[in-house]
C-alpha cells in the first residue's frame, strides 16, 4: 500500500503535524513567558538595589559643590556580595571618571561605564546590570550573573520537550486508534464489497446503530446489495425453471425423431430433415443441460463434494476420451502430469479439463500441438493446458468467461458450440474455492492456468 494514498495515514499525518505544531507553539509560549517572567523578576531586583547606593553618596564637605564621597553601610552592603549563584554586585562612578570609585568584592574589573541616555538595563553575556544617573556626573550600576537562570531555563527547554514528545506519542497512539475506529466500516465495506464481487451475494456489512454518516452508508448498501442477491436468486430460478421446463419437450422431440430415423423412411428429403431437426434438438439439449448447471451454481443448490483425488489421473482420463477427437484434427497432446492431489468433485473437475482441452483442440490449427501439465506449487494444485493455434485478441480476453461470449460466433456457433463451456469451467473452478485465468496473444496460442486448494 502506498503510504501516501491511504486515507487513514494521510489523516494520521495531518493529525501527527497540527498536534506537533500546537505542542511546540505551547512549549515555546511557555519557556517565552518563563524567560520574560525571569527577566522581570532579575531586573525588578536590580531595580530595588540601586537606591540603596544613591543613598550612600554624600558631599564631601559642605560647599564644596558636586563633589561626593560613597560610604556604603554595613546593613546596605549586606545586600551585596553575599555569595552564590544570586549574588549581586555594584560599580560606582563619579565626577566624570571612566574608572570607577568603588566597586563590591565581586564585581568584574572590566565593567565598562555606561553612556548617558542608554537603557537603563544591560545585559552582557551572562550578566545583568541595571544602572542610574543620581545626579550629574555620577552613575551606579548594580548586576547579577544569569548563569544559573539560563540553566534553569535550559532544563525548562528540555522539560517541555520531554513532556511534548510524551504527549505527541500519547496523541498519535490516540490518533491512531481513533482513525481506525473511525474508518474501521470503510474498511467492513471494502472487505464485504470484494466477497460480493467474487459471487457471495450473502455478504452483509455490519452496522452499528451510531448514526453516523458511515452507519448510513453501510445500510444503503446493505439494502443494494439485498435487492441485488434477490435479483440474482430470481435470474437463476428463472434460468432453473425455464432450463427444467424445455428439457422435456426436447427430449420428446429427440425420441420422436430417433423413431422416425429409424423407421423405414424412403424419402431422402424427409430423413434429411429429420437428421438435421435431430441435429437442432441435441444442440438444444445440451444448452439446457449447460443453463441448469450455471443455475445450480449460481444458487448453491448444490454442494459441491470435495474428495481427495489425484488431478494427473483425471486429465489422464479425459486425454484417453478426447484422443480420437485430436486425431480427426491432426492435433498431438503433449502431457506432463506428476502426481497432483487435490480435493475436488470429481465429475466436475473431469468436466473442467474436458472443456479446457476441448476448447484446445477445437480453437488450435490443423497439425497444431496441445500441452498439458499438472504440478503442485506453493500448496495449489496447478493444471496448465496450452495450444499454439491464433490465440486471443487483447479485446477478447476479459469477456472470454462470460456466459454465451464467442470470439468468433459465425464458427463455433456453426459447430453447434454454445459459449458457456469456459463459463461453467469458471463457475466449477470457483465453488472450489480456486482460480483460473488465460495468457494469450493473437497468433501465439493460448495458456490457460488452473490453481486449486491441495
Amino acid at each position: 500500500m502506498n503510504f501516501f494514498s491511504s486515507i487513514r495515514w494521510r489523516l494520521q499525518l495531518w493529525y501527527g503535524l497540527l498536534l506537533f505544531t500546537v505542542l511546540c507553539g505551547f512549549g515555546m509560549a511557555v519557556y517565552q513567558l518563563e524567560s520574560g517572567r525571569q527577566a522581570r523578576r532579575l531586573d525588578e531586583e536590580l531595580q530595588r538595589r540601586l537606591p540603596l547606593l544613591v543613598e550612600s553618596q554624600h558631599p564631601v564637605r559642605p560647599g564644596e559643590g558636586q563633589l561626593r564621597e560613597f560610604v556604603i553601610s554595613g546593613r546596605n552592603a549586606a545586600r551585596f556580595d553575599q555569595g552564590g549563584d544570586d549574588s549581586c554586585y555594584y560599580v560606582v562612578w563619579l565626577h566624570h571618571s571612566q574608572t570607577p570609585v568603588i566597586y563590591s568584592a565581586t564585581a568584574p574589573r572590566d565593567v565598562p561605564r555606561p553612556e548617558a541616555g542608554a537603557p537603563t538595563v544591560r545585559q552582557r553575556g551572562q550578566l545583568r546590570e541595571a544602572f542610574l544617573f543620581p545626579g550629574p556626573n555620577d552613575c551606579v550600576l548594580v548586576g547579577r550573573s544569569i548563569a544559573a537562570d539560563a540553566a534553569g531555563l535550559r532544563q525548562l527547554a528540555w522539560r517541555l520537550a520531554g513532556i511534548g514528545a510524551t504527549v505527541l506519542l500519547l496523541g498519535l497512539a490516540t490518533g491512531s486508534w481513533l482513525v481506525a475506529r473511525a474508518l474501521r466500516p470503510i474498511h467492513e465495506i471494502s472487505v464485504t464489497a470484494g466477497k460480493i464481487a467474487t459471487g457471495d451475494l450473502t455478504q452483509r456489512i455490519p452496522v452499528e446503530n451510531t448514526g453516523s454518516e458511515l452507519s448510513q452508508l453501510a445500510a444503503v448498501l446493505n439494502a443494494t446489495f439485498a435487492r441485488l442477491d434477490a435479483a440474482f436468486a430470481q435470474q437463476a430460478r428463472f434460468t432453473a425453471d425455464a432450463a427444467h421446463e424445455l428439457r422435456t419437450p426436447v427430449t420428446v422431440m429427440l425420441t420422436h425423431l430417433q423413431n422416425g430415423l429409424a423407421s423405414d423412411c424412403e424419402n431422402p428429403e424427409h430423413r434429411e430433415a429429420f437428421e438435421a431437426s435431430q441435429r437442432a434438438a441435441q444442440r438444444m439439449r445440451r444448452l439446457i443441460e449447460s443453463l441448469l448447471e450455471l443455475a445450480r451454481l449460481d444458487s448453491g443448490q448444490e454442494t459441491v463434494q470435495r474428495n481427495p483425488l489425484d488431478l494427473a489421473e483425471t486429465v489422464a482420463d479425459v486425454l484417453k476420451l478426447l484422443l480420437p477427437l485430436a486425431a480427426g484434427q491432426v492435433i498431438t497432446i503433449k502431457s506432463d502430469l506428476a502426481t497432483t492431489p487435490c480435493r475436488a468433485d470429481g465429475d466436475r473437475l473431469t468436466l473442467v479439463v474436458t472443456n479446457l482441452l476441448t476448447n484446445a483442440i477445437h480453437h488450435n490449427q490443423r497439425g497444431g500441438e496441445v500441452w498439458v501439465s499438472t504440478r503442485l506449487v506453493g500448496g495449489m494444485a496447478v493444471l496448465t493446458v496450452s495450444d499454439n493455434g491464433p490465440g486471443i485478441s487483447a479485446e477478447h480476453l476479459p469477456h472470454i468467461f462470460d456466459r454465451f461470449y464467442r470470439v468468433d460466433s459465425a464458427r463455433t456457433a456453426g459447430q453447434g458450440r454454445t459459449g458457456l463451456g469456459l463459463a461453467i469451467t469458471k463457475a466449477i473452478i470457483q465453488a472450489h474455492g480456486g482460480t483460473i485465468e488465460v495468457v494469450s496473444e493473437a497468433g501465439r496460442g493460448a495458456t490457460f492456468t488452473v490453481r486449486l486448494p491441495e
